[in-house]
């Protein structure tokens, strides 16, 4: 990996915002605000995973005009270059590793960040269980953390930017693995200079029941908060949706926390229940999402297809400012040290 010197003699200054389409409805302040803090730091580079669609290769390469990214296109030569072509996007200039086809392209890419030679992983148009699959089973990208995906969503009325975990990777986690997908995500927080964590660990209520397991696992996080085993958060659990994100709803029930109604981080049962919250704030509340995976040596940039391009730039941004923070801090996220425990992956 290149050092912090090295890094600073690259740093470039910013841009002019992308001038992309966001909606009728509303502007997004936040994601702008994202993309522009991001623009201070060195761009990072960045293994595009397969970027054998418009979307992804336009995604990537407008990135890379914004000064966030430096990309190395990994996937089928021709099939980039005829896209490219078509699309009329300029890729000259870029760093390209041919592959054969996404499978390979996933592990070709996973290898680039073994060796230091990327600093992030970008997902391109293949599936995300084969991206996954190939960083699960190769131990030179694991960490001693769980791996898990948040989403960093700018929700249209909500005065702050929410973190919700885990909704795309851990299908039904244990307490010991919950641990570090809340310090996933309380690490991502701290990168994105959020100035006081909240955390919330949800339920379907804020009373503790042994008929409803997650009340008592949500409890139990909170305990271990107490006593160190998670830090850098102000934590509060069980709570119900409205009452961690509603101040009234909080003061309705006698809720009596510095969480209550003021989270910023929220941690979901399962992946079921995380999925159909971010779908219901994106297409009920007209939400965007921008997407990363944490616990691994570098940040992954989970897109979907579905994602506008400014959202793609967003989370562009957030694996930018993890790896600044990485350097400023190198014990904020992950340590490399460690034997890795045993994941399959469950998508």
């Amino acid at each position: 990996m290149e050092d912090a010197a090295h890094r600073q003699a690259r740093k470039r200054p910013a841009v002019a915002q992308p001038d992309v389409a966001i909606g009728p409805a509303h502007a997004r302040p936040r994601y702008e605000q994202l993309i522009a803090k991001a623009q201070t730091h060195s761009p990072i580079r960045v293994a595009i995973v397969h970027p054998c669609d418009a979307v992804s290769l336009h995604g990537a390469i407008e990135a890379a005009r914004l000064g966030l990214i430096e990309p190395i296109l990994v996937g089928p030569p021709e099939r980039i270059r005829n896209i490219a072509a078509r699309e009329a996007i300029d890729i000259e200039g870029f760093d390209r590793i041919p592959s054969e086809h996404s499978h390979d392209s996933a592990l070709k890419a996973v290898a680039l960040a073994c060796t230091g030679r990327a600093d992030a992983l970008m997902k391109g148009s293949l599936h995300t269980d084969e991206l996954m699959e190939a960083v699960v089973r190769e131990p030179g990208i694991r960490t001693a953390r769980r791996i898990s995906h948040c989403f960093i969503m700018d929700v249209p009325g909500h005065d702050d930017a929410l973190i919700i975990t885990d909704a795309a990777i851990n299908i039904a986690p244990t307490l010991d693995e919950k641990v570090d997908i809340v310090q996933n995500a309380i690490d991502l927080a701290h990168a994105l200079d959020l100035a006081e964590v909240r955390v919330a660990a949800l339920s379907a209520m804020e009373t503790v029941t042994a008929k409803v397991p997650s009340t008592i696992e949500a409890a139990a996080l909170c305990k271990m908060a107490e006593r160190g085993q998670i830090t850098g958060a102000m934590i509060d659990g069980p709570l119900a949706l409205d009452n961690a994100i509603d101040p009234k709803a909080a003061a309705i029930k006698g809720i009596v926390s510095p969480v209550a109604g003021h989270a910023n981080v929220l941690v979901v049962p399962d992946l079921e229940a995380g999925n159909m919250l971010a779908k219901s704030l994106s297409f009920l509340a007209h939400a965007d999402a921008a997407g990363i995976v944490l616990g691994a040596r570098v940040p992954i940039v989970l897109t979907s297809r579905a994602d506008t391009l400014l959202t793609r730039l967003a989370s562009c941004a957030v694996a930018v400012l993890l790896a600044a923070a990485r350097l400023r801090r190198p014990g904020l996220c992950p340590g490399q040290a460690g034997a890795a425990r045993p994941q399959t992956p469950s998508f």
